[in-house]
This record gives structure tokens, C-alpha cells and sequence, in this order.
């Protein structure tokens, strides 16, 4: 190795641990953060304490608001799952003009500024009469979830076998009954990294969700901003804490169940 080489990796390896203190500080002084005593943000906390972990319980409409995240997240993901499976499979094996516009268009949202997309979300469901929030929440939810199933699904397909598709209809099987037995089992990897993914996404969206809410349906997201404004305590470092032990959570049992090397691939 030439003293060039040395320097070169000497750099890279600079730069990468850089890199990681660059992201993973925030989330440290946030947890750390959530476990002082103190009634302001202060580090290091001149006592820990779980007090701010046990002022949730008194925090007004929070467990409202995580109700109707889960709620939003876990049915905009399942509907995705489906609404992707079967574009994806239209795209991947279709011939017609234009599917691969079709591909851009769908996971067009994840390009977009979020606050274009809510923008226009609102104006939307205003000349179409829908003056429901939780029904206009969960509409723009399955639009930002649905990208990362349809991402990942995509990608799956290109390296799945088709033929294994005609020949259980060969054998008898139905298409809806080939596609649940034979490709949801191959693509297991695909569904649960792009669920987790639109799962998370759709849990911590806030620049769409914010123009849909009403006083009666607030997401987590948008209840957290709220408090910030009324009352900005560490109980809202306590509350990101969560939120990362979720995410964290997530990871975990995708690593056990998929593995972390499976989940990059697809």
C-alpha cells in the first residue's frame, strides 16, 4: 500500500465518522435531553429523572394524537401494499406506451416539497367536496406511503421469475391465487422493507399532514408542534424519544426477520 493509499483512507475514514457524529448527535442530546429534571433544555441534565416520561400521561390529547398516527400509518400502509402490488406488477410486466411515465408519476410525491403536495392536496379535496379530515389525512397518507412500497416492490420484480407465475396457472391456480401463493411469499423482503419504510413515513409526516388537520383530528406530528408553541418543555424530548425507539424497534425486527443486507438489496 502506497503512502497515498494511507492518506486517501486515512480521509475516508475521517470523513465518514464526521459524518456519523454529524447525524447521530442530535439524536443523542435528544434522549439525553428527555431525561433531565429540569423544567428547560439543559445538557448535561442537572439530575436524570423520568419525570418528563410520567408528564405524558397529563399532556391533553396526546394519546389522541398516537391513536390517530397508528391508525393513519398501519391502514395507508396495508392499502399501499395493495395499490402497489398491483401497479408494480402492471409496470413490470405490462407492454404499453407510457408505464414507465407511469412508474415516475407514482412515486412523483417523494420528489415533490411536501409543502407543494399538501398545498395541492387541500385544493383538491376542496373542489371535490371531501371535508372530512380523517378521510383527507388518510388519502394523503396512502399517496406519501405508497412510493416506497411501489420502490422497492419494482425493484424486487426485475430479478423475479414471472414463469413461476404461468406455470401455477398452469396448474390450476387462479391469478389473484398465483400472486398471493407464489409472488407475496418470493417478494417477502420487498413488502416488509417498503411497509416499514411507508410505515415510518407515514407516522412522521408533518409538511402534508399539517394543511388537512382539524381541531378534532390532530397527528402526532402536528400535536407535538402545538405543544412546542404552548408550552415548550423536555416532555417533547421525551415524546422524540419515542419516536426513535420506535424507528429503532422497526429496524430491529427487520434485521431479525429479513436481515439488514436483504432490506438494502431490495
Amino acid at each position: 500500500m502506497t503512502q497515498t493509499d494511507r492518506i486517501t483512507i486515512f480521509f475516508a475514514w475521517t470523513i465518514g465518522i464526521i459524518c456519523i457524529i454529524f447525524l447521530m448527535l442530535p439524536i443523542v442530546i435528544t434522549v439525553a435531553t428527555s431525561f433531565t429534571s429540569s423544567a428547560v433544555y439543559t445538557l448535561p441534565p442537572p439530575e436524570w429523572s423520568l419525570r418528563w416520561y410520567r408528564s405524558l400521561d397529563r399532556r391533553s390529547g396526546l394519546w389522541e394524537a398516537v391513536q390517530l398516527s397508528l391508525n393513519l400509518a398501519l391502514i395507508s400502509t396495508a392499502i399501499s401494499i395493495v395499490l402497489g402490488t398491483m401497479a408494480a406488477i402492471a409496470v413490470a410486466r405490462g407492454e404499453f406506451r407510457g408505464k414507465q411515465a407511469i412508474a415516475t408519476f407514482t412515486v412523483s410525491p417523494l420528489m415533490m416539497p411536501g409543502l407543494v403536495v399538501g398545498v395541492a392536496m387541500l385544493q383538491f379535496f376542496r373542489e371535490i367536496g371531501l371535508r372530512d379530515a380523517y378521510w383527507s389525512l388518510l388519502l394523503a397518507h396512502v399517496v406519501i406511503t405508497l412510493p416506497f412500497v411501489m420502490r422497492t416492490l419494482l425493484a424486487s420484480m426485475g430479478a423475479f421469475d414471472f414463469s413461476l407465475i404461468d406455470a401455477a396457472r398452469t396448474l390450476g391456480m387462479s391469478y389473484p391465487r398465483a400472486i398471493l401463493k407464489v409472488l407475496i411469499p418470493n417478494l417477502a423482503p420487498a413488502y416488509l422493507t417498503g411497509g416499514l419504510f411507508a410505515f415510518l413515513a407515514s407516522m412522521d409526516n408533518y409538511p402534508i399532514s399539517i394543511f388537512l388537520t382539524d381541531a378534532r383530528n390532530k397527528t402526532l406530528p402536528i400535536k407535538m408542534l402545538q405543544y412546542l408553541e404552548e408550552q415548550p418543555d423536555p416532555s417533547l424530548a421525551a415524546m422524540s424519544s419515542g419516536l426513535i425507539v420506535m424507528a429503532i424497534v422497526v429496524l430491529v425486527v427487520a434485521s431479525r426477520t429479513v436481515g439488514l443486507n436483504k432490506m438494502i438489496d431490495t
